[in-house]
């Protein structure tokens, strides 16, 4: 059971909630949905929330829910692939859960929520937080009817009319940066953008880059003298059966790890960066399930 009763003094009230308790009403919801973080992993989640403008003196209302039930009910949303409008009952109102949603993918918690997760779950293997290396691939999804057409196109390899999302991870399949664009994008035009994205996430430790034939071209000498990036293309071996392509295989489970939460397996949403906050949402649930070993 959810419970963050807020009596007064009692430090020790709603500790399995978050820690802003002691302001907003009384929360008491059962653990239901698989989605739902476990203790465990909100004592790894709550910190990394921004906190509200209220509470730094910069006005604004406090906040009438639990942000553990707002995070659950945006988990439950990218994991069942929902419709806002369809979240059950035991959540805050949709637009409420929403209007949270697009604030902190906004103001870029959402990415530095994954980001300090990533770091802490490359420590607890041993590994520098910041990673050296790390791999680049895409994948074109279809698009509903939500997606205008400014921003969808047609991959005439693929043969997919919708959205690509291209993504960059490190050498362990955490990802680092995602970026959207319409599917007709090539990778190697999208990937300068990324790879600017990335820096401003990790900043400028990255210095090799793992990619498949799509990136070919002008981006690796552009990569060598812009940014001080080596791109190095792992070709596909000319076998006649199936073979791991060495390094490429990691990005391509991190792109079926999204694909597992139906919220992703097609682009829903009106805006790109709402794709991609649904991706790093995506990201956010498997990683603190893998720090906290219950993945």
């Amino acid at each position: 059971m959810l419970s963050c009763p807020m009596p007064a003094g009692d430090a020790t009230a709603g500790a399995s909630c978050c820690r802003l308790a002691a302001t907003h009403q009384p929360t008491r919801r059962a653990n239901r949905y698989p989605s739902d973080v476990t203790d465990a992993q909100w004592a790894v989640l709550d910190p990394l929330l921004p906190d509200p403008a209220w509470l730094g003196g910069r006005g604004g209302r406090r906040e009438r829910h639990c942000r553990r039930v707002i995070v659950d009910a945006i988990l439950y949303l990218v994991d069942n692939g929902i419709k806002w409008r369809a979240l059950p009952a035991d959540f805050p109102p949709w637009p409420t859960v929403y209007k949270r949603f697009a604030l902190w993918e906004k103001s870029g918690a959402t990415q530095r929520i994954l980001d300090g997760l990533r770091d802490r779950a490359r420590l607890a293997e041993g590994r520098v937080a910041a990673p050296s290396a790390a791999v680049i691939d895409s994948q074109s999804v279809r698009a509903a009817e939500t997606v205008g057409r400014a921003t969808r196109g047609w991959d005439a390899g693929k043969k997919v009319n919708g959205r690509k999302r291209h993504i960059v991870v490190d050498t362990v399949g955490f990802v680092l940066a995602v970026l959207v664009t319409p599917a007709s994008i090539q990778d190697r035009v999208a990937a300068r953008a990324l790879l600017l994205r990335l820096g401003a996430t990790v900043g400028d430790r990255i210095r090799l880059v793992w990619a498949d034939g799509g990136y070919t071209g002008t981006l690796l000498d552009w990569a060598r003298q812009a940014l001080g990036v080596v791109v190095e293309i792992v070709k596909r071996p000319d076998l006649p059966h199936f073979t791991v392509l060495p390094r490429r295989w990691v990005v391509e489970r991190s792109l079926a790890w999204i694909t597992g939460h139906r919220r992703c397996v097609r682009d829903y949403e009106r805006l790109p960066h709402h794709h991609e906050a649904m991706v790093r949402w995506a990201m956010i649930r498997i990683t603190s399930r893998r720090l906290t070993q219950t993945l």
